[in-house]
């Protein structure tokens, strides 16, 4: 199916949105460091099949810049909903992976009447926390090196992927993938330690999962527009808990879908000691649970051909 890029304007956001068919919108949020292009199989795939899919570049991301509000959920859930508006919709599927599975979760709080249902990969729901995110990563950066505290500060994290565009994907992709184990990364110090230190050198490309192209198409995107906007999500990430007080507590009500690599690093070591147990609690709108076995955490590009089915089951199901 041929895929179509265009722009609209939401508010203060001019928002890229790539898409193909007609029929029911199913939209696909990704996280960092992604552009909405990660989701280009499954455009075509659920296009093929009569769906209208649509995948967005997300504020910071691509053709989407990140204006000076941020990149906090709140505001773009709002994007979202101006999509939804845009195509004449009422509500959509969402499907959503790393920091998009975050955000159609908070979605599913501020605007379940916009949702028809969930498809959320490898992220599980936890409930909002009783301190902002940065504590806990502080902590823990004080045994080992952990990224999510490294990013919390602006200028040194920005200087060094922006160097290499290319290489930081490269590695950031293979290390989460379930050809390295990503934990391994822990091994180093946090003190004067780069993401670029702990990664794994990158196999030469192509990969079984992942061709040279669509690398390069990655990497010439971040080489345009640099790593800043993406990393704004990591800093808005105390914003995002102190703007859902209101929501502590409150459970995933709308139909759910989830699947999951069976090595990705998220589920492993990121999601609590009972992901899968904590998120039946939560979420009773939760109606399959499904592992794709081999993949780690691209699980749409490593195991294509499994995702792309089970999106279209779900679907049907629906």
């Amino acid at each position: 199916m041929t895929l179509t890029r265009r722009e609209f304007t939401a508010g203060e956001v001019t928002m890229r949105v790539t898409e193909a068919g007609s029929g029911p919108p199913v939209i696909f949020c990704h996280g960092f460091p992604h552009t909405g292009y990660i989701w280009h199989r499954q455009l075509s795939a659920l296009a093929a099949a009569g769906y209208h899919a649509l995948a967005p570049d997300l504020r910071g991301a691509g053709g989407t810049a990140c204006p000076p509000s941020g990149c906090a959920n709140r505001e773009v859930i709002g994007d979202l909903l101006a999509l939804l508006d845009d195509i004449g919709a009422e509500r959509a599927v969402f499907a959503g992976l790393d920091f998009g599975a975050a955000l159609v979760w908070e979605l599913a709080w501020r605007a379940p009447e916009r949702i028809s249902s969930l498809i959320v990969l490898n992220n599980v729901f936890q409930p909002r926390p009783p301190r902002p995110p940065s504590e806990l990563w502080a902590r823990a950066a004080r045994k080992h090196f952990l990224h999510l505290d490294y990013f919390q500060r602006e200028g040194p994290a920005d200087a060094e992927l922006n160097s290499a565009p290319r290489d930081f994907l490269a590695r950031v992709y293979f290390a989460l993938s379930a050809d390295y184990h990503y934990f391994d990364t822990w091994r180093f110090p946090p003190e004067n330690t780069g993401y670029l230190d702990v990664l794994p050198e990158a196999p030469p490309l192509p990969w079984r999962w992942l061709s040279t192209a669509e690398l390069d198409t990655l990497a010439a995107e971040f080489t345009r527009t640099g790593f800043t906007g993406g990393l704004g999500w990591y800093r808005a990430l105390d914003r995002n808990w102190a703007l859902t007080e209101e929501f502590a507590g409150k459970p995933i009500t709308v139909p759910t879908y989830f699947l999951y690599g069976e090595r990705d690093p998220d589920i492993e070591g990121f999601s609590g000691r009972d992901p899968f147990g904590t998120m039946r609690e939560h979420v009773p709108g939760l109606r399959r649970m499904d592992e794709v076995s081999g993949a780690g955490h691209l699980v749409q590009l490593e195991r294509t051909d499994e995702v792309n089915a089970l999106l279209l089951r779900y679907l049907a199901e629906l």
